[in-house]
């Protein structure tokens, strides 16, 4: 059973999309964050090379309870102490370290580390990342993702990078236990105008496009 400090698996599985938030001010962020969970979408990724992310993480913790809210681009223990400290649910990064994996392995708190290829895939998952995020997902493709699960079937891959709501489903058909999306997920047109409605309209729809995936 989660608590209102832990990382929510019951809320991630309602939209298994991770929401990528990178280099935003906190006055757009928050209006953007309401509005995604007003989607039904709860689990939110802050990059750590975004201005004043840990403030930015532990604000949203403090104002969006209801919500998944994690740190990403982590590449270093600095990185992920920082992060920690600011009350990050859970913990993404691009790359493969193994003391970042087993560091937040150990304090219990969910990881989604960058692998690319089947050799650090494996070795992720090895260490107990959560799931695996395969990027640049937009280099390999939803074929790759059905050729790792081949052999390698017991493991959680999360693509990121290139997916989009044109091909969405496509990655969930394939055996992907979530996604990661940032600039096609974030509208940056519709952020500017600050058309929050049509925002809110966009992250219904994507959700919509893996409405069968989406455990209820």
């Amino acid at each position: 059973m989660a608590t209102d400090s832990s990382f929510s698996w019951e809320r991630y599985y309602q939209a298994p999309i991770v929401g990528i938030v990178r280099s935003l001010p906190l006055d757009t962020i928050r209006p953007i964050t309401q509005v995604y969970q007003d989607a039904g979408l709860f689990t939110l990724e802050i990059t750590m090379n975004t201005p004043g992310a840990p403030k930015i993480i532990s604000l949203l913790r403090k104002e969006f309870p209801g919500m998944n809210i994690g740190a990403g681009t982590v590449c270093t223990m600095n990185d992920l102490t920082l992060a920690l400290n600011a009350g990050a649910q859970f913990i993404v990064t691009p790359i493969l370290d193994e003391r970042v994996v087993k560091h937040t392995v150990a304090r219990q708190i969910p990881i989604f580390p960058g692998a690319y290829s089947p050799t650090e895939i494996h070795q992720a998952w090895s260490w107990g990342a959560a799931a695996v995020k395969v990027f640049p997902a937009t280099q390999l493709g939803v074929q790759f993702i059905k050729d790792i699960l081949a052999p390698l079937n017991q493991i959680k891959l999360l693509p990121t990078g290139g997916v989009s709501q044109e091909n969405i489903r496509s990655f969930f058909v394939a055996g992907a236990v979530g996604v990661g999306m940032g600039s096609s997920l974030l509208d940056k047109q519709l952020i500017e105008e600050k058309d929050f409605d049509s925002l809110n309209q966009h992250f219904i729809k994507i959700k919509g496009e893996i409405q069968d995936f989406i455990q209820s």
